[in-house]
Formats: structure tokens, C-alpha cells, sequence
């Protein structure tokens, strides 16, 4: 993180200097660009056979040397601004990871499939089909049509085309009911309000088509009962009207998510893209795991942290990055495992098998945060 702070202020500086540097290589450009412009409309006034004058030549050559200094020159300052930002990075990562996790041949089939289903979820489809038979993963074509619907989806929706999605919803409704999706609503709410938009000289029409969320009142009541309100303001227009709310772009990148995590709930995957999570992940991870490093080093304890799998301080990820409930013991700040699960003491208090066994005195155990004393046959396994 401090390596980020250092950067992002000499990134100010740079683009400060990057500007002059820009107004000074233009101002160059052009007195060059007007000096050669002269120079050939005067060699063009001479005969077009004749030799070329003894100041002619000197004049070229000293344009020629002049363009090259400030060739070289606007080369050397770009370098400066480059090293300027580039001097903040750390390049050594060897520490901090483990050579050897992508030996196996399954290791390295599943991180090709990883990244060629996040280039099918972006739908760079080529780029997908290259992997895959260079990768030699042997996708069926059946696994990529699903993201190339997805896909084609979303970018009709960009455009305001709301009949791919709602042909989409159509056919799988009973799916969509059984998430409890409100997919379809939103679907049908922004068509509405296009056709109120389009369509306020027609009130009758309106109506009609306002009768079609009778569906929907039971789980949207208050949504509808905006929506029927807005119909008031049809003559003068909901742009100006106190519903002018409804119109807002942002219920289109809405609409955008919504589907997108709909879409990706049918087919078994999570909203995001698995390798676009690693790699944030890594990046919030990394720091933390290069400091410490270091330390490790100054103070000649290189051999504390040899385990790779294992991580020598805890690194909070963020609530974005947390996807299901972990039991830490309070006792020894240690997360539960199958093979040292959470244990319920009589008196309610939770810790890990583990602590209970470091605990555990001649057949008795005293619960760390209460007088209560039991045997420790007594506590049972919690599952989350």
C-alpha cells in the first residue's frame, strides 16, 4: 500500500511534467515542421537538375542535426519520467509464492480453463477458441454457447434492446421464479416506462399495458404503485415531473447486473469472473506478504515462514472477498478445520477441539470465558 501511496504521487508530479513536456515537444514539432516546409519550397524554386548550393547543404545539415538533438533529447526526458515511476515497483516476487503450484498437468489444465472461461465471460470468444486448442482443454462447443447468449445479451441491453433479454427470461421463467428473481419485473418496468415515454399522446394503450403487472403486485407493490403514479405526468412529459427519478440511466447498468447475476446463478457460476477475483485478491494480498517478508530478512528469521500454504500474518481481504461464514477459535485466533472443527462447551461458549484438548486438566475443562467446569466428552461438534 505504501508503494501505491509513493506511486500515486509521483504520478501527479509526472503528469505535471509530462504536460510541459507535451507543450514543448508540440512547440518543437512546428518550428520544425515550418523550417523543413521552407527549406523544400525552396529547393523546389531551383532547377530541377541543377546542384544543390553550398548554403543549401549546410542549411540541411544543421536541420537534420537540430531534429536529431530533439529526437534524442524528448527520448532522454521520457525515460526520466518513466524511471521516476517505475523506481516504486518491486520485480522480485520469488519469495512470496510457490514455484512448484502449477507443476502438475491437472494444475496447469485448471488455471487454462479458468483463464478461458474468463475470456468467454467477457466475450472475446476467439481468444477463448485459440486456448482451448492450443491449451488442448477439448471444450464442447455446447459449454461456450452460453456465454456467447450472455454476452450477446448484455450488449443489446447496453444498447437499450430489452427484447433479447425479455425472449431470454421468457424461457426460463420457472427457473427465475424459483430463485425468486425480480429479473423480469425490471425487464418489463423499463419497458414501460419507454412506452410512456414514446407513447403519452396514446393514454389509452398505456393502460392496457399497465394491466400486465397485475402478476407482479404481490412482491412490487411500491414499485407499482410509483409506477401508476408517474402516469399522471404523461402529458407534459416525465422528464418534467417529480418521476423524472424513473429515467435515470443508472436502472440500465442496473438491469445490466441484475441479469448478469441471474444468468450466471442458472448456469452454476459465480457473478465474477474467478481469475478477475484472484488477481484482485493478489494484488490486496501481496503487499502485506512483501513487507514481512522483509522484515523476516533484517532480522535474519528468513526459515519462520517456510510453508507456503500457509500465510505468516493474516491479511483482510475486505467484506467483497468473504463468500461463506469461518469460525475462528477465540482461544488460539486459529480458523476451524475438518480435523479441528468448533466445539460447543455446556455453558454455550464456542472454541476449537484444539483448545479444548490444551485446556482439558484431569477429565475437566473450565471454559475460558465463564466459571462453568465440565468434562470434555462433554462438548459437542457445531457445524456452520
Amino acid at each position: 500500500m505504501d508503494s501505491c501511496m509513493s506511486v500515486q504521487r509521483e504520478v501527479e508530479k509526472v503528469l505535471t511534467k509530462f504536460s510541459k513536456l507535451k507543450d514543448h515537444s508540440v512547440d518543437t514539432i512546428d518550428d520544425f515542421i515550418s523550417s523543413i516546409e521552407s527549406l523544400r519550397k525552396e529547393l523546389a524554386e531551383g532547377p530541377a537538375d541543377g546542384p544543390v548550393q553550398m548554403t543549401q547543404s549546410s542549411v540541411l545539415n544543421q536541420a537534420l542535426h537540430r531534429v536529431q538533438e530533439a529526437t534524442g533529447r524528448m527520448g532522454q526526458e521520457h525515460k526520466d519520467l518513466h524511471s521516476t515511476v517505475s523506481k516504486n515497483f518491486v520485480a522480485e516476487f520469488s519469495a512470496v509464492f510457490t514455484e512448484s503450484a502449477f507443476e502438475k498437468e491437472d494444475c496447469r489444465e485448471l488455471l487454462n480453463e479458468i483463464v478461458c472461461e474468463h475470456f468467454l465471460r467477457q466475450g472475446k470468444l476467439d481468444i477463448a477458441e485459440t486456448l482451448n486448442e492450443e491449451a488442448g482443454l477439448n471444450l464442447d462447443p455446447t459449454q461456450m454457447e452460453p456465454f456467447l447468449e450472455i454476452h450477446r445479451i448484455l450488449e443489446a441491453l447496453k444498447r437499450k434492446n430489452l427484447q433479447p433479454a425479455l425472449s431470454w427470461v421468457a424461457a426460463n421463467r420457472d427457473r427465475l421464479l424459483e430463485m425468486n428473481s425480480s429479473l423480469e419485473f425490471k425487464l418489463q418496468q423499463l419497458q414501460f416506462l419507454e412506452m410512456v415515454s414514446s407513447n403519452a399522446h396514446d393514454p389509452a394503450f398505456i393502460i392496457q399495458q399497465a394491466r400486465q403487472f397485475a402478476r407482479f403486485a404481490h412482491k412490487h407493490t411500491r414499485e407499482l404503485q410509483v409506477l401508476m403514479g408517474s402516469l399522471l405526468y404523461m402529458p407534459q412529459g416525465l422528464q418534467n415531473s417529480p418521476y423524472a427519478f424513473l429515467l435515470d440511466p443508472i436502472y440500465w447498468d442496473e438491469i445490466c447486473d441484475v441479469f448478469t447475476r441471474d444468468a450466471c446463478a442458472l448456469m452454476g457460476m459465480s457473478v465474477e469472473s474467478p481469475l478477475s477475483v484472484s488477481i484482485r485478491a493478489g494484488c490486496k494480498a501481496l503487499p502485506p506478504l512483501l513487507n514481512i517478508r522483509q522484515v523476516m530478512q533484517q532480522r535474519q528469521v528468513a526459515g519462520v515462514w517456510t510453508n507456503k500454504d500457509e500465510l505468516p500474518v493474516e491479511i483482510d481481504l475486505g467484506s467483497e472477498h468473504r463468500y461463506h461464514s469461518i469460525f475462528a477459535c477465540p482461544i488460539l485466533r486459529q480458523q476451524s478445520t475438518e480435523h479441528n472443527p468448533p466445539v460447543r462447551l455446556i455453558c454455550g461458549h464456542v472454541i476449537s477441539r484444539d483448545a479444548l484438548h490444551k485446556l482439558s486438566s484431569a477429565n475437566k475443562v473450565k471454559c475460558p470465558y465463564c466459571p462453568v467446569e465440565q468434562n470434555p466428552e462433554e462438548a459437542k461438534i457445531v457445524t456452520f
